[in-house]
């Protein structure tokens, strides 16, 4: 075969060929570009690194490191044995706050809902709890509902540092606080006030508080199991509760109530249609849990940066003696006070910068979806988080030093400050927690001056900072 012939034969059975190799070229499947980060160790992941930074007291170092290593923007990791895409910086926030139900949903951990929902319950979509609990905001967390909760919010922590505090030379700030938010919480979601009933709940939530991101292994003497315990004592204690409000409203006792329960209970959607008594269960829970851990630590902060900062605590005892001299003798607290502690409330901004009240929250991908290059696939975890951007000297120059001044004028540049999310996926309990701290940082400053037993005092982090020895401070009353 001359050379003609044997070019002529190779081009034809390149002609026939091509066909078939773009066909399979074609359908090869190319893999996606994925956040840059690593798994870590099988099913744990990287739990002990986040774990120790945690306990550390360090918990943006976690987040910090990968971003320097791997992306600024996003990175991988795995925690709870999922693959977590953790997104960063303001841009990061601004997109998981603007995507709910679009790009991600709300997701809790298999975990987690064991120890708080009813059985039959478990596996069923987060996304409908939060929707309901939100749905709630525009009623029971509106301006008008807040101004009846001041007077009384006000009136327990008259009560609660008179009786806890007044006392005492000394106290164990963090211990009491959780008293007094879950003191708060059941007058104003259950209209509970007798000490016997709010202690008998008060005692399962601190189960499920201490296991709610323990190893889920369900053998006796764990946390996980002492808080599987736990939920389901509360659950329990909760159904006998809506049962006998539910009596009571039928037959028009106490109809007049403006809680959280009843509230519930009184609603109907569009076809006439009532809640069911274990999703009125599961949303008080989720607002007892809010209440207990996070809003009582926001609260412990603030009063550790208080201490602190002598000439801080000077600033707002100066703009709350000015309310209080407004005010009559036995007058509570009411909107127009609660408006007008602009410095307070800055100052708590900014120790909620420092030490946030709750590290993020978690989501689900419910598409594939391509951010800062990388494809984020359906089916992975999101978790967006404060570490990323409260820190971050690009946002909030010199970063550690405590300044309240940084909230002035504007404030912050957006979705950098966000101790309570944004957007659709904003906190549906923002000013709530807004009002009860304003009210307690007016009673206890106006009362005492504070000063920490130990200046060096570390605060670890669970799902919020909690003080290593519980904030023990000494009291020093005013003499008002």
């Amino acid at each position: 075969m001359d050379i003609f012939h044997w070019f002529l034969l190779q081009l034809l059975i390149l002609c026939i060929s091509l066909p078939f190799i773009f066909r399979i070229y074609r359908r090869k499947p190319i893999s996606p570009k994925l956040p840059p980060g690593r798994k870590g160790w099988p099913i744990i992941g990287e739990a002990l690194e986040y774990a120790m930074a945690n306990k550390n007291g360090t918990p943006e170092k976690f987040i910090t490191d990968r971003m320097r290593k791997y992306s600024p923007e996003v990175f991988r990791t795995s925690l709870l044995g999922e693959n977590f895409a953790v997104f960063c910086g303001a841009s990061g926030n601004k997109l998981l706050f603007s995507s709910e139900n679009k790009l991600v949903t709300t997701w809790w951990p298999r975990s987690m809902e064991k120890m708080v929902l009813f059985p039959n319950y478990v596996g069923y979509s987060a996304k409908v709890e939060t929707a309901k609990i939100h749905a709630l905001r525009p009623e029971f967390l509106n301006p008008e509902a807040l101004q009846r909760y001041i007077p009384i919010m006000d009136s327990v922590s008259k009560q609660h540092l008179e009786t806890d505090w007044s006392p005492c030379k000394q106290v164990k700030v963090f211990p009491l606080l959780k008293k007094y938010t879950f003191a708060v919480a059941c007058r104003l979601f259950l209209n509970i006030k007798g000490h016997d009933q709010v202690s008998r709940l008060a005692y399962p939530f601190s189960l499920v508080s201490a296991g709610l991101i323990s190893i889920p292994i369900n053998l006796p003497g764990t946390a996980f199991s002492r808080a599987i315990k736990g939920g389901k004592l509360i659950r329990k204690e909760l159904l006998g509760i809506i049962r006998k409000r539910k009596m009571e409203l039928s037959e028009n006792i106490g109809s007049a109530q403006v809680d959280l329960l009843s509230h519930m209970l009184l609603r109907r959607d569009e076809n006439g249609r009532g809640m069911e008594e274990k999703e009125i269960a599961h949303i008080i829970i989720a607002f007892f849990i809010a209440s207990y851990d996070t809003l009582g630590a926001a609260i412990t902060v603030v009063l550790n940066f208080l201490a602190e900062f002598p000439q801080v605590y000077s600033n707002v005892l100066k703009e709350q003696k000015e309310i209080a001299k407004s005010k009559g003798k036995d007058e509570l607290l009411n909107w127009e006070n609660i408006q007008k502690m602009k410095y307070s409330w800055n100052m708590a901004c900014e120790a909620m910068r420092l030490a946030p009240p709750a590290q993020g929250v978690f989501g689900e991908v419910i598409a594939d979806f391509s951010y800062a290059g990388f494809t984020i696939p359906k089916g992975w975890k999101t978790y967006w988080t404060v570490n990323s951007t409260h820190k971050n000297p690009e946002y909030f120059p010199d970063p550690e030093k405590f300044d309240p001044s940084r909230f002035e004028g504007r404030g912050p540049p957006p979705f950098t400050f966000v101790p309570f999310g944004g957007g659709p996926r904003l906190c549906p309990g923002k000013e709530y927690a807004r009002v009860e701290i304003l009210t307690f940082m007016h009673n206890v400053v106006t009362k005492f001056k504070l000063e920490k037993v130990n200046p060096n005092e570390k605060f670890i982090y669970n799902l919020s900072p909690i003080p290593e020895n519980g904030l023990l401070v000494h009291l020093h009353p005013l003499n008002n």
